[in-house]
């Protein structure tokens, strides 16, 4: 059996050992899958450690897509635009990374709900690792107005600095902002909780303005995390979807890129959301 794992800090909450093992079943790869708790100051470390012991790749998590794509040998174009990895694959000749968390994304919001992104406003709330995996997806997918706001606004500007030309190429606007700045706030189509918020437990970190009836309100966590966000885009009038499909369809991207294969992500999303709500998660 070839060895993967998701490495994170936290980890544990992570469905992608259910998720990879599904896949393993259902395309008849020899693959097994576990999640690997790294601490905060030991990333660098943790992959080396899995090389050694035979591990043929990993999905990276919070905190670290940043630090996994500084330590990739050979980056993909999605990568060098993000700057962040969130899959690995070792090979002979190294470490390639690759970064499926945008097409994932975008698979889901256009593919499982339904919502198209062409033509439409998107608040991208968040300017870290997630984040900086799904602006270039979400440009290409259409959108036409795209705001970038975070604590801390020069990561936001960063950002869209690395994104500005395919913006430009693609006829879109795309803007960086602080959180604390008031003038960006306005109704949206879309809007995308990139941030930890969800995670820590912490407040919905922007305003009720930037929803209205029929936004699209979407949270990267899942499960109870996820509820705090949710449950405010649902009180304010949006349809709010939390991040499983994102996690399944990046997910089946990742898997395809370490074996080839490509796996039923609908099936498999369409199972664990059956899993799930008959279940009590951790």
């Amino acid at each position: 059996m070839d060895f993967y794992c998701v490495m994170g800090n936290p980890v544990a909450h992570s469905r992608s050992p259910w998720i990879h093992s599904r896949f393993a079943e259902l395309t008849g790869e020899p693959v097994r899958y576990d999640r690997m708790l790294v601490p905060l100051e030991g990333f660098a470390q943790a992959i080396g450690q899995l090389r050694a012991h035979g591990g043929r790749g990993c999905n990276i998590t919070v905190p670290f897509k940043q630090e996994a794509a500084a330590l990739a040998d050979q980056a993909s174009a999605a990568v060098r635009l993000a700057g962040a990895a969130n899959t690995l694959r070792f090979d002979a000749d190294g470490i390639h990374a690759d970064n499926t968390d945008g097409v994932g994304l975008v698979a889901d919001i256009t593919h499982n709900a339904g919502f198209s992104l062409a033509g439409r406003s998107v608040l991208l709330i968040g300017a870290g690792g997630a984040s900086a995996g799904v602006l270039g997806p979400l440009i290409e997918a259409g959108a036409v107005r795209i705001t970038v706001t975070n604590r801390t606004p020069e990561k936001a500007s960063i950002l869209v600095r690395r994104h500005q030309d395919l913006a430009d190429q693609r006829g879109a606007s795309l803007t960086a902002c602080a959180l604390q700045d008031a003038s960006w706030r306005e109704p949206f189509d879309v809007v995308i909780n990139g941030t930890a918020s969800s995670l820590s437990g912490g407040a919905i970190p922007v305003p009720s303005q930037v929803l209205q009836t029929g936004t699209l309100a979407v949270d990267m966590m899942y499960g109870p995390p996820a509820q705090g966000f949710l449950s405010w885009a649902q009180h304010h009038g949006a349809i709010a979807r939390d991040g499983l499909g994102m996690l399944v369809e990046q997910a089946a991207e990742a898997f395809a890129i370490w074996r080839g294969v490509r796996p039923p992500s609908g099936q498999v999303l369409r199972e664990l959301r059956a899993l799930l709500e008959g279940a009590a998660l951790p």
